[in-house]
């Protein structure tokens, strides 16, 4: 008897799984995983809990690895719900629930093509499935907990297959060969609070900030680079808090985010946005002060074997060949990178986050099928 990806996939939006709550989706997985004949693990770490899945022998000649995440988002407005959010209810072909598309489908297909697999074709190496509670919230204590947890304990990865949603409207149209960077910019700057009828008693942040906002956002970075488009920076908040009319405000904060490809590293970035701080602080007598979150650096995995591999699969399965893209936000992938050479390819995403999140079924049938090809193909290699 074949696993059923649909059914797990339900089984798993039942899990009300909002980050950093685990929800009993990590406990039915590793269940599922173990009557598989997978040695699992849990890696939890602080409040996040992760799952390390191995079919196989530790320390095997090659092992397929492959990435997701459990935890879903909040739901938002939940009286604009027309579906119970975790019902895993299905109506006209779709499957609704928070986490349907993003990513408890792609979890699912993946651990119902792995289990099958290696029961009916057990192959010459091992299997792996890593994870993660936390790829939603903060990503400290989830994936990176997982890579840390395995390079003390010996666990490898020779490839890694990351199961975003990356289609935008079809299946099979996109995959993920690399992520651009992303870091974000908090700034404070600090005046002298006045009556506004007297500006030489005060030193107003205002005229500051927006100096230093069009200089940031007005720089073109680079026009883009092989496999990415060009980098940008936004404006995201201007803050004053201001009610007063005739007060001049002592304080005034902004923040900023760059989505940049690799021609840029936030070392530089960084660099290059204090420069431009101390120059406008210098100009107009206040203080500048900067903070700096970054979320990820600019990847790519040169496109080669892996990608030929996943891209045959989902042509094979699809009839279209994927386009090598780099667009999009952050995921995992990002932490992975520095493990082994690891791609992206997953069903379509465009109810992801949102009110009524929801995928088609047939979708989930024909991602186990191509992962399934994508796994015989890898180990016949």
């Amino acid at each position: 008897m074949t696993t059923d990806p649909v059914a797990l996939t339900a089984d798993l939006v039942r899990c009300p799984s909002v980050t950093p709550i685990e929800g009993g989706a990590l406990v039915l997985l590793e269940d599922v995983l173990t009557k598989g004949g997978f040695t699992c693990t849990r890696v939890d770490r602080g409040d996040v809990s992760n799952l390390y899945a191995r079919w196989g022998r530790q320390g095997a000649n090659r092992t397929f690895g492959f990435n997701g995440h459990t935890d879903v988002v909040p739901l938002g407005d939940e009286a604009a719900w027309t579906m119970p959010p975790f019902g895993a209810e299905i109506k006209d072909g779709y499957l609704y629930g928070r986490g349907s598309t993003d990513m408890k489908s792609g979890v699912a297909a993946f651990a119902a093509a792995a289990i099958d697999f290696v029961k009916d074709t057990p192959p010459d190496g091992a299997v792996v499935l890593a994870i993660t509670g936390d790829e939603e919230g903060d990503a400290v204590d989830g994936t990176t907990a997982l890579l840390d947890w395995m390079a003390t304990n010996n666990e490898t990865m020779t490839v890694c297959l990351v199961g975003e949603p990356t289609c935008p409207n079809v299946m099979g149209e996109a995959m993920k060969i690399g992520r651009r960077g992303s870091m974000t910019a908090f700034f404070t700057v600090t005046g002298q609070q006045g009556h506004a009828a007297y500006p030489h008693r005060a030193k107003n942040p205002m005229p500051a900030v927006a100096r230093l906002m069009d200089v940031l956002s007005s720089r073109v970075l680079d026009d883009g680079t092989d496999h990415f488009d060009a980098s940008g920076l936004e404006v995201l908040t201007i803050d004053t808090g201001n009610p007063a009319t005739n007060v001049i405000p002592a304080q005034t904060k902004a923040t900023v985010n760059i989505r940049f490809n690799d021609t840029h590293n936030s070392a530089d970035l960084t660099a290059w946005m204090q420069d431009e701080a101390d120059k406008v602080a210098e100009t107009f007598g206040v203080r500048v002060e900067m903070r700096v979150r970054v979320s990820g650096e600019s990847f790519v995995t040169p496109p080669g074997d892996l990608s030929d591999l996943i891209a045959g699969a989902v042509e094979a399965e699809t009839g279209r060949k994927p386009e090598l893209s780099t667009s999009g936000g952050t995921s995992d992938a990002r932490f992975v990178k520095n493990h082994c050479p690891v791609v992206e390819f997953g069903l379509v995403g465009k109810t992801m986050h949102q009110v009524d999140e929801r995928v088609a079924v047939d979708q989930i049938v024909q991602l186990k099928a191509i992962y399934t090809r994508i796994l015989a193909d890898y180990f016949a290699s």
